[in-house]
Parts: structure tokens; sequence; C-alpha cells
């Protein structure tokens, strides 16, 4: 089959980022296939952090990704498009996650689907994004409802996606796992002196710093934690929301002993030492449809304790290979700690090492390829 991928891929970070590039490299296997990448993604002033280019000495790049596609800049949209043309694939896929791309993406959709009868498959990541106004669901429906085929990570996005677009082919997988990061494993103890930590116990928070993620109620959960054994709480990454208010929370929740934050945008080439340093990973959301960081902790072989929501509760089998809680509970959050470190960490670490064959990209790869035979 021919595929045209457009997409974000190096010099930008971040899981999209990751998963387009993973994806380009696992068709690419079985099909005959072009990718399109951004020249700019965002610009400067809607993006959150600092940069939302990959500082990283270690990259995930291909050197047959053709970067094209400038988001301020319609003539590349319209340059993306007759490339595509030309091409004359069976289909084209597309990404789905944020508003932004919807002047972008319906340009490219508006031209294919007069000179080209490419399909257009968009792999939704957010149907629609998280606390989305009015608005932002017509735009995502306006793109949306353009497209042949769609991909799902999870039952309550296929729900989503079904208002949307009606009767339309729609396939459900699990997001696979981001294993380029996993090259070698490093020793717990190496893992450890390399961030200069010395506790025998690390649960570990990854990942940008937002208020959906809901730290601040895994925060909540440290003093019963911290009562019953020590444990070092890892924050690893840069912060999208007001900082002060989580360093006074630790100020005043009295934890600061046993909370290390590294504010920053952690680069591919370090993040196996945070894995590896820890012994589980925390994900107390509250607001997701799914997370890329699950797949990434399985990719670790770390266990990760999850609030039920989204496609969170169809990845962590509760007490398996995780542990489920409500969302916005602390005490659930402290109560799946504790029972981790004193009666099932070896079991649910195995487990993890066992369940990983659900995460393959070729299975999203065959599904890809069921769309059209």
């Amino acid at each position: 089959m021919k595929i045209c991928l457009i997409g974000p891929s190096y010099p930008f970070r971040g899981g999209i980022a990751h998963y387009t590039t993973l994806l380009y490299k696992s068709l690419k296997k079985k099909h005959e296939i072009v990718f399109y990448s951004f020249t700019r993604q965002y610009p400067a002033f809607l993006f959150p952090g600092k940069t939302d280019k990959d500082c990283s000495d270690f990259i995930l790049k291909d050197d047959t990704i053709t970067p094209m596609l400038d988001s301020l800049n319609p003539f590349s949209w319209v340059l993306v498009a007759l490339k595509i043309i030309k091409h004359n694939p069976d289909m084209t896929i597309i990404p789905w996650w944020v508003i932004f791309w919807t002047p972008q993406f319906l340009t490219i959709i508006f031209f294919l689907k007069i000179f080209s009868k490419t399909k257009i498959l968009f792999i939704c990541h957010n149907v629609v994004e998280h606390e989305a106004r009015f608005i932002k669901v017509l735009l995502s429906k306006a793109v949306l409802s353009r497209g042949d085929y769609y991909i799902v990570h999870s039952n309550e996005e296929k729900a989503n996606l079904r208002k949307l677009i009606g009767n339309k082919p729609i396939k459900e997988t699990f997001h696979p796992t981001y294993e380029f990061f996993n090259s070698d494993e490093i020793p717990k103890n190496i893992a450890k002196a390399k961030l200069e930590i010395d506790d025998e116990k690390v649960i570990l928070f990854f990942g940008f710093v937002r208020e959906y993620k809901g730290l601040h109620y895994l925060l909540e959960a440290m003093p019963e934690i911290v009562k019953n054994m020590n444990v070092r709480l890892l924050i690893a990454g840069e912060f999208w929301s007001d900082k002060d208010t989580y360093l006074e929370l630790i100020k005043n929740l009295e934890i600061g002993s046993n909370v290390t934050i590294i504010d920053k945008y952690i680069p591919n080439e370090e993040a196996p030492f945070y894995f590896y340093a820890s012994d589980i990973v925390v994900l107390p959301y509250t607001a997701v449809t799914g997370s890329g960081l699950v797949q990434m902790a399985y990719g670790f072989n770390k266990p990760v304790i999850v609030t039920n929501i989204g496609a969170l509760s169809e990845i962590v089998i509760d007490k398996k290979t995780g542990f489920l809680v409500a969302p916005r509970s602390s005490s659930e959050i402290a109560e799946a700690v504790l029972q981790f470190y004193k009666s099932s960490e070896h079991m649910i670490i195995e487990n993890v090492k066992k369940e990983n064959y659900r995460f393959s990209w070729d299975v999203i790869v065959e599904k890809i390829g069921d769309f059209i035979k």
C-alpha cells in the first residue's frame, strides 16, 4: 500500500513527535510510505513551555523524513497537498490532537479531496481537547468529519468520535509502547547515583506539569505515605502551571525532605535514568483520554498508579500491571503506593513484563492495513 504521513518529528519534542516517527518507522517495514513533517509547529507566543525543540543528544530521527509543513505559511500547506497528490497514495494519515491545526489540515484535505482519490485516516490522540468549549468541539468536527477512517486508543474516545463523525469506520487499538528510550537497562544503583538519590524507595511523576495532571493530589498523598515508610517523590518535568503553588503546598505539608523537583524538559538520553531509578510511576490525572507516559513506563518495565479515567483504565490491569485509583483521591493514591511496596512490588513488575506484547507497533500497522485491502 502507498501511504503518506503528516505530523511532527525531530527537531520537535514530545509524545506526538515520538509517536509519528515511530509509526513511520514501523509502517515502512511493510508499505511504501513518505512522511511530510513540520518545519514550524507552533508560534512561540502560543507555546506554554520554554521551547518546542528537542534539546536531546540522542534523538529519534530518520533522514528519509521530509520537513515541509510550516504552521504559519499557507503556501507550505498547499505545497504539501500538491506533493501528496503527485505521490498518489492509497491513504494519507494525519494525527489529530489540538484545534490549532484546523486551518492547515482543512486546506490540505480540501485539495486532496478534489484532486486525488487518497483516503484520509485520522489517528485521534485527542478527539476534543481537555475541558473543551463549544467552539473547540465545532472545529474538531469540521476537521474530523472529512476523514474516511479513524484510529483511537480508548473506548471513551471512540464514543466521543462517534458523536462527531457518525457511522464511519473506527478501529480501536492500544497506544503502542515507546521502547526507543530503552536500548540498554541501567542498574538501579547507577541510575540513582546519576541523579544523586540515595533513597531505597522512589516514586516518579514524569512529564510536563499541568493542572489536569493532578500533581497536587499526589503531593497531598505524601504525608500518609511517609508516615509509613521512607519514600522519595521524584518530580521530573517542565512546569507549565504555577510552580510556586506546588512549592507552597510542599512546604505546608512538611514533605520537602521527601520531594525532589527537576524543573526542566528531560532529554531523551536522560529519561532512562529517571525510570530506572524509580520503582513505580504515578499519573494522578483528573482529565485525560490516554497517555503515552503509561506506555513509556511499561517500556522500562515499570508499573504505574493511574486514575480510573479514559484509556488509562483499559491499559492498566488493576493490581496486576499497576493500580487504578479514583480521580482526585489522595487517600487512594497513598493506599496504592503503600500496597505496592508492602505486598505487590515483585509480582506487579513481572506482570508488566508479561503484558507488554499488547502494546506492539505491529498491531497498529496491521489495523491500518486492514482499512484498505
